[in-house]
Formats: structure tokens, C-alpha cells, sequence
């Protein structure tokens, strides 16, 4: 692979880019999507997210450089900013005829969904509403998916308000291990002012939130598996608190929240159709 191109997709945050769109198909599998189908709904997602990564990228490559970020590579002239530039927009016009696609309601909710990420990149992330884009954009996951079908449907009130609940912690938990270098180059968002202790509270308060009503959103008798997952991500939250109160490593609170995102997601997929009014 040529090494502007490896650099490129480096640039796109590959990882957060797979996990939404992996989430994506996910819900679309639990709808049961026909395969094309659900190959057009990742599609979809998969530019809006590469248009996305591609952007705050962009964007903020002379505040990376500034503080020497070796995992940008925009920022360390791996890539040219231009070129980085001219693929997010590239990958926002394809998320739009992708999304088309799968139909106007389906296609206007990414939009919005897409916008708000934008919105985050282009000077969001330094506000005290730094957390709205995050919210709004993964409650609208679910949306896209449910309204995407032949027969569109709208999602259940139960499941925008878990997307929006991890959209949350995913906001809070991304900006942990960054809060220092963010500090020297003047971003003030929400997690900012917060500081990095309360944000591991609320990142896992939101996901314990989010599991439980994971397990009982989609009926008031949840299965065993539900349940099972229930009780496997409490206890997760309950060993992240206690790391939270008693040391600032970002990096293991990173990967705990991972993993109860993990879990969700399982159960998002065992929810299937409920999901859907």
C-alpha cells in the first residue's frame, strides 16, 4: 500500500470509523436487512464517518503539529492537508448519494447526523455544548437504520436515548487521554471544564444507563442474555469507577468503556426488531 494512501486512511480515526459503521450494520442485521441492502447502509455510514475523521483532521492539523500528535499524520506531513481536505468532502457527497439511496427520511437523518459532527470539528469541541454533536449524531444512528428499510419505520424512543447515552460517554472517553495537549493549544470543551475525573464519571454513568435500558427497553422481561449482559457491564462501570477515584490512567478507562460499548452493542443486535416502532 502506498504510503500517502496508508497515511490517508490513518488520517480518516480508522478505528472509531469501523466500530460506528460495524454498530450500523448491526442494527441493520437485527432488522434483517437483505444483504445488499445492509451493504448500502455501511456504505453509507462509512463515508459520513470517513468524511468526519477526514475533516477534523483538516482542521486541526496546525493545533496537532503544534503540539507534535504522532498519530496525525496530516499534522506530521505524512499526507497533505489539501489532500485530506479534498477526501472529506469527497466522502460527504458520497454519504449523500449513498444515503439517497436507502431513502429522503433515511437519507435527511444522516445528513443531520453527519452535520453534527462537522459542526463538532469546525469549532464545537471548544464550547461548553461540545458534548451536543455527539449526542445528537449517535442518537440518530439508530434512526438511520430503521428509517432505511423498504418500509421505513421510526426508531423506538427507548433506543435514541441509549445511542444518544453512548454518543455521550464516547464523547467524554475520546478526549480523556488528550485533555493535556488540548489545554496548550486552547480547546475548552465541556470535558475541559469538567476536568478528567467527573468526565470518567459521567462517561460510565451514561453506560450503565444505557445497559440497563438496553436490557429492559426492548420488553419488561428481558431474556437471559439480556440479563447476562446487564450484570457483565455493571460490573465493568463498577471497576471503572473505582479506577476514577483512584488514579487518572485514560488509557485503561478508555479500554473499559470500549468494552461496555462492546456488550451494548450485543445486545443492540439480540433487540432486533424492537428497535423499531
Amino acid at each position: 500500500m502506498p504510503k500517502t494512501v496508508r497515511s490517508l486512511l490513518l488520517a480518516s480515526h480508522p478505528g472509531p470509523t469501523v466500530v460506528v459503521t460495524l454498530v450500523a450494520g448491526v442494527l441493520g442485521f437485527g432488522l434483517a436487512y437483505a444483504p445488499a441492502r445492509l451493504l448500502l447502509l455501511m456504505a453509507a455510514i462509512l463515508a459520513g464517518q470517513l468524511s468526519i475523521g477526514w475533516s477534523n483532521d483538516w482542521i486541526d492539523a496546525g493545533r496537532d503539529a503544534a503540539v507534535h500528535r504522532p498519530d496525525k499524520p496530516a499534522a506530521q506531513g505524512a499526507v497533505a492537508v489539501s489532500v485530506v481536505r479534498t477526501s472529506a468532502f469527497a466522502a460527504a457527497a458520497a454519504m449523500v448519494v449513498l444515503s439517497l439511496l436507502l431513502g429522503p427520511l433515511a437519507a435527511l437523518t444522516h445528513i443531520v447526523a453527519v452535520a453534527m459532527g462537522w459542526a463538532y470539528n469546525l469549532g464545537l469541541k471548544n464550547t461548553p455544548i461540545s458534548v451536543l454533536p455527539y449526542a445528537v449524531s449517535f442518537g440518530l444512528l439508530p434512526a438511520v437504520a430503521t428509517l432505511g428499510q423498504p418500509v421505513p419505520q421510526f426508531p423506538a424512543p427507548w433506543v435514541i436515548v441509549v445511542g444518544a447515552l453512548l454518543g455521550v460517554a464516547a464523547h467524554f472517553t475520546n478526549v480523556l487521554p488528550d485533555l493535556a495537549d488540548d489545554r496548550d493549544t486552547g480547546v475548552r470543551g465541556l470535558p475541559h471544564r469538567l476536568g478528567a475525573r467527573a468526565s470518567g464519571y459521567i462517561a460510565f454513568a451514561c453506560v450503565a444507563v444505557a445497559t440497563v435500558i438496553l436490557t429492559f427497553g426492548p420488553g419488561p422481561h428481558p431474556g437471559p442474555a439480556l440479563l447476562v449482559g446487564l450484570v457483565a457491564g455493571l460490573v465493568i462501570v463498577a471497576v471503572g469507577v473505582v479506577l476514577v477515584a483512584r488514579t487518572n490512567t485514560t488509557r485503561i478507562l478508555m479500554r473499559l468503556i470500549m468494552a461496555c460499548a462492546l456488550i451494548d452493542v450485543v445486545m443492540l443486535a439480540l433487540a432486533g426488531q424492537s428497535t423499531a416502532l
